[in-house]
């Protein structure tokens, strides 16, 4: 009788605030929140669908990085590379489902209360929380956990969770997030997203949260680490009886007795160690490898099982990006030009067996994903921004340069050049284009980790040059990448920006142009935008579903038109080859892959 009363009374809070013209954050009842419209899990919610329940426990899986290494246990800060799986360590006040757009239900929080003008969230600690070492996880562990992060953490922290105004430990098990707007639609989803540290382990003499480390940290997840071989393997191992075993959101998950992760210097090098038997699963990321590497007696006679899974996640935007911060990618024209010497359609068919998709949005594979001319509301929102932004973008679809797959691309070789030319970029007597005005000259380095790459980009290469533009191509280390990233310091790259299907806070990182000169953003473009910068607050601020899916079409399109990048491709399914010990449950979610999380050993 009291969980109905609590209803008819947010019913009627609602009612009342209809009235008087205020907007609800979010749907969110006392174990949950949805962003949009009802929860699929209930209040009396034993497990999620796509799990089974009654997975036995046991065993061992292992998985591998195909490249690169890591450096550190320490996740929250710029410096290091942090090692893979390190997440499963710890907890955050909720969890997501992996079956819908953007719901989360309790796992540290117990429960959860969304203030009735929106200003603020307060999580109720759950009474059995405990870390590894047995302290009890309070009020206090969250304060200095978000305070930590906005001071020392990553700057994508400040982007996130920008609109948060305080914390407060309202008592030893209750914290309440307080925010400057009650417009922000997802803040109190995304607090709850907050993966929270011990306070008193990092405060403790010996330990800095801003240095990296190899000594391992102390968590609350349903894994800590058992050992490491710098840069090679980490090992974690589940932890008996974990406090959180039990709970709606984790029955049924975290099967495995031990997870361990491989890192190999070489992609070949790490298929043939599939094969041998050195771990259990790889996740396939190069076509050519997918459709001719596997060709094994390994794999032909079963015992190693190759499959494809399909899922509904939006696979964001992959492309060449380009840094605007250097001379010769300012030019919006010299950004438009590049796209032209790309043949993707022959490169698909030769590298990667016709395998892939264009992308051709930085939302593709979900409705979020702009079309089309801009039509209804979504006109609406871009005619403010009319003066300033390219007249093509009201009247002509968006779309890639096409070729006849045939490795002929003398049409839009032609009509680069024409571009080129009427920007200023003249032919100097070696063959490159200088700005006759400026003296840029189109000279620039492509990096990246993975030597596969170069089969993409050669070919590319020589079409730019072609034009009087000329490129280069270095593969380098992956420590060295990853600081050159995070210090701007490269031409162009390939690199991916990941997307969900509730865009919100985390687009001022990725192209707000308070971030683009902040050394560890993840504006790697350099994106400084006044119309970019507008359609982030508005979709930040959406009031509801309809609202959100125009503001993202509209921000999509300008992003588009600025040519940014050279968009790549994409695959709507995960290409896995695992060793048959797995067990796996009926339903599939649409969101995640599960391995580590729903699997579990065969004969268990």
């Amino acid at each position: 009788m009291l969980q109905g009363k609590r209803k008819n009374n947010m019913r009627f809070i609602g009612i009342l605030m209809l009235i008087l013209g205020v907007v609800t954050p979010v749907q969110a009842q006392n174990h949950g929140m949805a962003m949009h419209g009802d929860m699929k899990y209930g209040a009396d919610f034993t497990h999620f669908d796509y799990v089974n329940p009654n997975a036995p426990k046991g065993g061992a899986y292992s998985y591998a990085m195909p490249t690169g290494t890591f450096d550190t246990l320490n996740p929250f800060i710029i410096k290091g590379n942090p090692a893979s799986g390190i997440g499963m360590i710890y907890q955050s006040l909720m969890t997501s489902s992996a079956d819908e757009a953007f719901s989360q239900y309790g796992e540290i929080a117990s429960a959860v209360n969304v203030a009735s003008d929106g200003q603020s969230v307060t999580f109720d600690i759950h009474p059995d929380a405990v870390w590894h070492d047995g302290a009890p996880i309070t009020a206090d562990d969250v304060v200095w956990t978000f305070n930590t992060f906005m001071e020392q953490g990553r700057p994508q922290y400040k982007a996130y969770y920008a609109d948060v105004e305080n914390v407060v430990a309202v008592n030893a098990k209750t914290v309440r997030f307080e925010f400057t707007t009650n417009q922000n639609k997802e803040l109190p989803l995304i607090v709850g997203q907050l993966t929270i540290l011990p306070k008193h382990y990092w405060t403790a003499e010996g330990n800095d949260f801003t240095k990296t480390t190899l000594s391992p940290p102390l968590g609350s997840g349903p894994y800590k680490i058992a050992s490491i071989d710098v840069g090679k393997t980490i090992t974690y191992e589940r932890v008996k009886n974990w406090w959180a075993a039990d709970l709606p959101v984790n029955k049924g998950r975290y099967n495995f007795d031990t997870v361990i992760v491989q890192y190999y210097r070489d992609a070949t090098v790490a298929i043939e160690a599939l094969f041998a038997g050195d771990y259990d699963l790889r996740e396939e990321n190069i076509a050519k490898t997918w459709a001719t590497g596997y060709d094994n007696d390994v794999v032909q006679s079963g015992k190693i099982v190759k499959q494809e899974i399909q899922n509904q996640k939006p696979v964001g935007m992959q492309g060449f990006i380009m840094n605007n911060r250097r001379p010769m990618f300012a030019d919006r024209d010299v950004r438009r030009a590049l796209q032209l010497a790309f043949d993707y359609e022959w490169s698909n068919k030769q590298f990667a067996y016709g395998a892939y998709k264009r992308t051709n949005s930085y939302f593709e594979n979900s409705e979020l994903a702009s079309r089309g001319v801009p039509m209804g509301r979504e006109l609406e929102i871009l005619s403010k921004y009319k003066d300033q932004l390219p007249p093509e973008l009201f009247t002509t679809p968006f779309t890639n340069p096409t070729t006849d797959g045939k490795g002929n691309n003398r049409d839009n070789l032609r009509r680069a050049m024409k571009v080129l030319d009427d920007a200023g970029y003249k032919l100097g007597d070696d063959g490159i284009r200088v700005h006759e005005q400026t003296g840029v000259r189109l000279s620039f380095e492509i990096i990246e980790t993975q030597a596969a790459f170069e089969r993409w980009i050669l070919p590319m290469i020589k079409n730019l040059k072609r034009i009087g533009v000329q490129a280069s191509f270095r593969v380098i280390d992956t420590s060295q990448y990853i600081d050159r990233l995070t210090q701007f310091d490269f031409d162009m790259t390939v690199s991916s920006i990941p997307q969900s299907l509730s865009p919100g806070n985390e687009q001022r990182e990725f192209w707000h142009s308070t971030k683009a000169d902040i050394p560890g953003s993840r504006n790697y473009m350099g994106i400084k935008n006044k119309v970019v910068d507008a359609l982030i607050e508005q979709v930040v601020n959406a009031p509801s579903r309809d609202e959100l899916m125009h503001s993202v079409r509209a921000l999509d399109r300008v992003l588009l038109w600025g040519y940014h990048l050279i968009p790549q491709f994409h695959i709507n399914t995960w290409r896995v080859a695992h060793w048959d010990k797995f067990e796996k449950p009926e339903a599939q979610a649409p969101y995640a892959l599960g391995a580590i999380d729903t699997w579990w050993a065969k004969g268990k």
